[in-house]
C-alpha cells in the first residue's frame, strides 16, 4: 500500500457502536437511538456501515441529504439539522417523516407556508446561554452560540407560539446540541436541566429530545458513553418518561475518531544550521485540518533495528510548502531516515472530509479487519480532480 493512507480497523468502530448503543439503551431503554454525524465523516463506506448498525444519518444540509439518499439512509431514518437547508430540502423531510430540527427565521417562515393536510412533526434548536452555567466550557465563549432560537430573549417561546399556532403541525422535540472544549459530564447535566426546564415552562408534550452530540470517548481515566448516558438520563427522567419520549443523541468524534489511522512516509532528512527537518508525505491537513492541534497520537515504525539515537530535535513536517505543516518535535529518539513510517493514532475526526485538496490530493483510504486490508476509496489523481470541469 503506497503512503499516505488512511486505515479504518474495522472491529474497533463496531465495538465503538456497539459500546456507544449498549450505554444509551441500559439509561434510557429502547426508546432511544443514535443519528451518526455525517459531517464528521462522510466517506461513503463509513456511512454504509452506520446504516447497517442501525444508525440514523444527522444531516446538515441538502446535499448531505443527497448523499445519505445515496448511500441508503431513506424516510424516517435521517435528522436533519443545521442553519443551511434549502427549502426543497426542508420540505423534502417533512414529507418524508424524517427528524427536521428548525432552526433559522426562514424556516419558519417555510413551516407556515407548507401545504400538506397530514400532521408533520417537528423540533425547535434551542439556543442558551451554557456558557453562563458553565464558563470555560463551551466553543462559542461569552459571544453566546449562533445556532437555534434564544431562550433568553424570549425568540424560542415565539418560535413555539407560531408552531402550536399551525393546523397541521406538531412541536414534537427540542434539539439541544452545543459544542463544547472539554469532556466534563456538568455540560450535559446543564443542557439536559434546560430540556426539563423548557418543556415544564412551555406546556410541551415531547416525542423525543435530541442531546445532540459532542461527546468524548476512549480514554480510560476520563468520562465515557456510560458515563455521559447516565448523567443525561438521571436529570431527563425528572420530567420525561422513557417510554414516552425518545432519546436521541448525535455523536460523531466520540466513535470514529480512534479507529482510524494515517499512515505516512518518511521522504528526506535535511540538517539546517538550526534544526533537523523529517519530511513525510503525509501532512497536518490530513489530520489536523485547522492546524491548531499541539500533541498527537502517533507511533515511529523504522525500517531497521539499532538504529542510534538522534543527539537533538527532530522535526518531522507535511509534504506541504507551508512552513507551519510541522506535526512531531522528537527529542533525543532514533534517528529518522527515507522509508521509515511514521503511524498517526486517532485521525478519524474531520479528517477526510475536511482536508482540502491542496498540493496532494485526497489519500487512499483502507478498511482492516483481523489483518485483512479492503480498498474503499482509492487515492484521488488529477481525473478525479478535473471532474465535471471545463476548460
Amino acid at each position: 500500500m503506497k503512503t499516505p493512507y488512511y486505515v479504518i480497523h474495522e472491529d474497533m468502530l463496531e465495538d465503538n457502536i456497539r459500546t456507544f448503543q449498549k450505554a444509551l439503551e441500559t439509561h434510557w431503554g429502547d426508546n432511544s437511538l443514535i443519528g451518526y454525524s455525517v459531517k464528521t465523516n462522510s466517506l461513503p463506506w463509513i456511512l454504509k456501515f452506520m446504516l447497517d448498525h442501525g444508525c440514523y444519518g444527522e444531516i446538515v444540509s441538502s446535499d448531505e441529504y443527497d448523499l445519505a439518499e445515496k448511500i441508503g439512509f431513506g424516510a424516517g431514518n435521517i435528522i436533519y439539522n443545521g442553519p443551511i437547508k434549502t427549502k426543497e430540502s426542508f420540505f423534502k423531510g417533512l414529507k418524508n417523516k424524517n427528524y427536521v430540527n428548525l432552526d433559522s427565521e426562514r424556516e419558519l417562515t417555510w413551516l407556515e407556508e407548507y401545504e400538506g393536510t397530514e400532521e408533520i412533526k417537528i423540533g425547535l434548536r434551542v439556543n442558551f446561554d451554557l456558557e453562563k452555567a458553565c464558563p470555560g466550557d463551551t466553543v462559542s465563549g461569552e459571544e453566546g452560540g449562533r445556532f437555534g432560537y434564544n431562550y433568553e430573549n424570549g425568540c424560542l417561546r415565539e418560535a413555539v407560539r407560531r408552531v402550536k399556532a399551525l393546523k397541521y403541525v406538531k412541536l414534537a422535540g427540542l434539539h439541544m446540541h452545543n459544542s463544547t472544549y472539554t469532556r466534563t459530564l456538568k455540560v450535559y447535566r446543564t443542557i439536559a436541566e434546560m430540556a426539563c426546564r423548557i418543556g415544564k415552562e412551555m406546556d410541551l408534550d415531547l416525542e423525543y429530545v435530541d442531546m445532540g452530540g459532542g461527546f468524548y470517548g476512549g480514554l480510560p481515566e476520563k468520562p465515557g458513553y456510560d458515563d455521559y448516558m447516565g448523567a443525561i438520563a438521571e436529570v431527563l427522567k425528572k420530567a420525561y418518561d422513557p417510554k414516552k419520549t425518545k432519546l436521541i443523541v448525535e455523536p460523531g468524534a466520540s466513535v470514529i475518531c480512534g479507529p482510524i489511522d494515517l499512515v505516512t512516509a518518511v521522504l528526506d532528512v535535511k540538517d539546517t544550521n538550526c534544526s533537523r527537518f523529517v519530511v513525510t508525505d503525509g501532512s497536518r491537513i490530513y489530520i489536523d485540518p485547522h492546524m491548531k492541534m499541539h500533541s498527537y497520537y502517533y507511533d515511529l515504525a523504522l525500517r531497521e533495528e539499532g538504529r542510534k539515537v538522534y543527539p537533538g530535535r527532530q522535526i518531522i513536517c507535511g509534504m506541504t510548502c507551508v512552513e507551519s505543516d510541522r506535526l512531531i518535535y522528537l527529542e533525543h529518539e532514533r534517528e529518522l531516515c527515507p522509508g521509515d513510517l511514521v503511524i498517526y493514532h486517532k485521525a478519524g475526526s474531520y479528517t477526510m472530509c475536511y482536508s482540502p485538496v491542496f498540493i496532494q490530493y485526497h489519500p487512499a483510504v483502507y478498511v482492516e479487519k483481523q489483518g485483512n486490508y479492503c480498498c474503499v476509496r482509492e487515492k484521488w489523481t488529477a481525473e478525479e480532480y478535473v471532474q465535471n470541469s471545463r476548460w
